[in-house]
């Protein structure tokens, strides 16, 4: 069987969670047989190999000419770039892993014209919540359920609208945001006048999505509460959680990793350099406790303009603690090696995460995690027993976790002792190949190549409505 797979992006670009993820489950895959292939949006069409798998870059228009292109079903452009991929590969199952202005509905119906079936893998929030964080008002979690009048009002105020004319923004009706479109006005108040209509094309553009891939892939329980809350039915989901592929491939073996008696904590962080990983609330919480005997070293991966303005607010907030260290990135695989250097992990994520990878990997090194009560974090670790959940938010109880954690070495003993192995990427490609092999069979030939068309352009805009 030949799967392409296709994330939002791609080594050498700076990668996440999604990419080593996708990346671990192509490679397993090989092992098992199988012929696998990525495709990712890029800046042109290239083909080039990183280590045993094949991958493909497509070129996504640089710019837009309205906003509706972003909120709307996809870029025109990548869609008929990742045609020609299909053209040349010719997969049994193409398997999407984002859903964004590149990777959209529109490659899905590439993929559709040419009878090849499609599943699809809800990764990140981004894919239904246009705040980009599922938190409603960015206080608590929402259900995720699509109500246009509520979504437009949270996502005002996620763009820095203050409540009240967020609430009041929402009540515009459609047609006048279609008029403000058709006149070319956007940006500033015009954004939240056109915020109805714009709220309402993305809902469109997942519903289309959910209605046209052959399966969904829920990567963790609030997931699949989510689909089957908006109308998806329940045989067309499978819920399989993440994966590692270090706890199949690596020899080593949990660190027995004991403090001593007056050194100082040692906390790791590793993740994204974005808003929503939370670092600068670890590094508030560390701030609020100037003489508590620890260290965290912030292992940050920073993608595009927004991760280095990111990290420079870090760097500028964390300047008078010399606890506090920025280290270069590790590569995937060598994270659980490095893990086992620390006494704890922290994961104080401000959004709902469907795994996160990086949890997986704290307890295949043996390391208790502090983290974020929130989403798949909740999910993974238990209270009082691998780790301890904290309130997202809260400066004040991620200061008290990390000093209760530094004042009481039988805790973190406990907690290290109950630590158990996390799933492996294998059991992943196990249940994708039972899922692959429900799916339709392609019954024709591929289309013709489909035309590329000219790129158009007035205005920069970013990759998804999540970030403008």
């Amino acid at each position: 069987m030949k799967v392409l797979h296709v994330p939002f992006s791609f080594h050498p670009d700076p990668v996440g969670g999604t990419e080593v993820y996708v990346e671990a489950l192509a490679r397993q895959q090989q092992l098992d047989g199988m012929d696998t292939t990525i495709a990712a949006p890029g800046i042109r069409q290239e083909q080039y190999d990183h280590g045993s798998v094949t991958v493909w870059r497509f070129p996504v228009a640089e710019c837009v000419d309205d906003l509706r292109e972003l909120y709307g079903e996809g870029d025109v452009m990548a869609a008929a770039a990742f045609g020609r991929i299909l053209d040349d590969e010719r997969p049994d199952v193409v398997h999407v892993h984002a859903f964004t202005r590149g990777v959209s509905v529109r490659l899905v119906r590439q993929a559709k014209l040419r009878d090849v079936p499609v599943v699809f893998s809800y990764h990140t929030p981004t894919v239904t919540c246009q705040r980009g964080t599922l938190l409603r008002w960015g206080i608590e979690a929402c259900d995720g359920t699509l109500d246009l009048k509520t979504c437009t009002q949270c996502s005002l105020c996620g763009l820095g609208l203050n409540r009240v004319s967020s609430v009041a923004a929402g009540w515009i009706p459609r047609s006048v945001g279609r008029l403000a479109g058709s006149a070319g006005l956007s940006g500033g108040m015009w954004t939240a006048v056109r915020m109805t209509e714009l709220v309402a094309l993305r809902h469109a553009a997942f519903r289309s999505l959910v209605a046209e891939v052959d399966h969904i892939v829920a990567m963790c329980q609030w997931v699949k509460d989510l689909l089957l809350g908006n109308g998806v039915p329940a045989e067309r989901i499978t819920m399989s959680r993440q994966g590692l592929w270090q706890c199949e491939h690596s020899e080593a073996v949990p660190s027995n990793r004991i403090r001593q008696n007056g050194s100082p904590l040692k906390i790791i962080f590793v993740g994204r350099l974005d808003q929503t990983k939370g670092a600068h609330v670890l590094i508030d919480a560390l701030k609020a406790a100037p003489g508590l005997p620890v260290t965290l070293d912030i292992y940050g991966v920073t993608q595009g303009e927004a991760g280095a303005a990111y990290l420079t607010k870090l760097k500028q907030s964390a300047d008078s603690d010399r606890r506090i260290t920025f280290q270069p990135s590790i590569p995937s695989a060598d994270v659980v090696t490095r893990m086992r250097d620390y006494d704890v992990i922290a994961v104080p994520s401000q959004w709902l995460e469907t795994g996160p990878l990086v949890v997986m990997e704290a307890f295949a090194a043996g390391l208790p995690v502090i983290g974020s009560n929130l989403g798949g974090i909740a999910e993974l670790v238990t209270d009082e027993v691998d780790g301890l959940l904290v309130t997202a938010q809260s400066v004040a109880a991620w200061r008290a976790a990390i000093e209760r954690v530094c004042r009481d070495p039988a805790l973190l003993s406990r907690l290290r002792e109950q630590i158990r192995q996390p799933r492996c990427i294998r059991d992943v490609a196990l249940d994708m190949s039972i899922l692959y092999a429900s799916l339709p069979r392609k019954s024709r030939a591929h289309s013709p190549l489909d035309p590329l068309p000219p790129p158009r352009c007035r205005r920069q805009r970013g990759a998804s409505p999540a970030e403008i």
